[in-house]
């Protein structure tokens, strides 16, 4: 069924419309683009433990993930999930006011025709399966069946290559579609006033519009609306304090109880499979590296300078929290293993059934000082849930490669 069929007889449809939203994506959808590919760099790709680990030709240019600001990982991640919520209404408004394109028969009738009905289908596919598995991962609920991590990597580089391709045909189209009419008159404009636009090459304006039902600042404004919807139901599992009440899509809730240890737990002791005989009075930490292993117990750790820093844990489904934490430096128990120097570290965990037991450590971020194996937090010992007797604690580092329930440091020199 073609545009000019009744189906698609909306008034407000047309070159204006469709450019103002595209506008608004070109501008912020890089942003997501780019946070997400961040947040790959920081999981470590070189150092062997970023998902997917194969990624053939599409291999990013890897850096040492940086630990100053701490609160790096918090903004990107924040940024990239918090964002990408927000446009939803966007990207839909998008699609509904080009959905008449998606039933033009034939699809192609040239080379050209063809390469964009090929970059309309991997941008419209890409993003809607990146929304699809990023909202369902964000509520860990996997119901799809298959790896996140591998699926949403390489659905964001078909994205991408949709994306760029379109935006490289409809440039031009855009730049005359928003000088079709003017944003100021369409701002002023209510129902009554407001005009179809006259049928365009790209088939947008229907032939034989209806009655408006909205102006286009109303919907405009409605987009607008349940954009900043999703800002307020979002933004807090990032910002904090008095807003996260505000924010009811948190994956692990808005309130955590009273105390010290009352914050996010993404995983917790029984799901690990965690027992008091694993954390109890007979556990050691061994220190690999040097002339021979170093096993310290919790009062020998306790006996060691202590240092406290205010650092957050932010996690990949985008929700984030402050604490501060005390403990001894990792720079220091190098130095006590015997590696004054390290360029890596592998710290793993008393848990052995999770998918991240155990988390390599690049030479930055052992020897930055407020990097710590905490033993408290907020002046309180750590909780069976947060890691008791011991666990890491490095600025900028995703929350899940701040190890708990930690075993074992093995230092390697240079």
């Amino acid at each position: 069924m073609g545009p000019d069929k009744p189906r698609w007889r909306s008034p407000l449809r047309g070159v204006w419309l469709t450019s103002v939203l595209g506008a608004v994506l070109l501008a912020t959808l890089p942003i997501v683009t780019l946070t997400g590919l961040l947040s790959y760099i920081a999981y470590g790709p070189r150092l062997g433990q970023a998902i997917p680990a194969d990624v053939g030709w599409l291999k990013l240019p890897t850096f040492d993930w940086p630990t100053d600001p701490a609160w790096l990982y918090q903004s990107t991640q924040g940024l990239h999930v918090g964002l990408g919520l927000v446009l939803i209404p966007v990207v839909l408004a998008k699609l509904w006011s080009v959905i008449p394109k998606l039933f033009i028969w034939p699809p192609a009738t040239s080379p050209a025709q063809l390469l964009e009905r090929l970059s309309l289908l991997m941008l419209v596919g890409g993003v809607l399966f990146e929304i699809v598995t990023g909202v369902l991962n964000i509520q860990y609920d996997y119901l799809f069946g298959f790896s996140f991590y591998t699926a949403h990597y390489f659905g964001a580089w078909v994205f991408i290559a949709g994306f760029v391709v379109h935006i490289a045909l409809k440039i031009p189209r855009m730049r005359a579609g928003l000088r079709s009419m003017s944003l100021r008159e369409v701002l002023r404009t209510d129902r009554r006033g407001t005009r179809p636009q006259a049928p365009d090459a790209d088939g947008l304006a229907p032939a034989d519009p209806d009655p408006p039902t909205i102006s286009r600042r109303g919907a405009l404004a409605l987009v607008g609306g349940g954009a900043l919807l999703m800002a307020v139901l979002t933004a807090g599992q990032t910002i904090g304090g008095f807003t996260r009440q505000a924010a009811l899509l948190l994956p692990r809730g808005r309130s955590y109880g009273d105390g010290p240890n009352a914050f996010q737990i993404n995983r917790t002791a029984r799901a690990a499979g965690i027992t008091a005989a694993d954390t109890g009075a007979a556990w050691r930490l061994t220190l690999r590296g040097g002339p021979r292993p170093l096993v310290l117990s919790r009062a020998a750790l306790e006996a060691l300078p202590q240092h406290t820093a205010r650092l957050p844990i932010a996690c990949v489904e985008g929700w984030s929290t402050a604490q501060t934490w005390s403990g001894v430096r990792l720079r220091d128990l190098a130095a006590l293993a015997g590696v004054p120097a390290p360029a890596s570290a592998l710290v793993s965990s008393v848990e052995r059934r999770g998918a991240f037991t155990r988390a390599r450590l690049q030479a930055n971020q052992i020897r930055h000082p407020d990097s710590l194996l905490a033993l408290r937090v907020n002046g309180a010992e750590l909780s069976l849930d947060h890691g008791h007797p011991a666990r890491v604690i490095v600025p900028a580092l995703p929350g899940v490669h701040n190890t708990k329930w930690v075993a074992t440091i093995d230092f390697e020199g240079r």
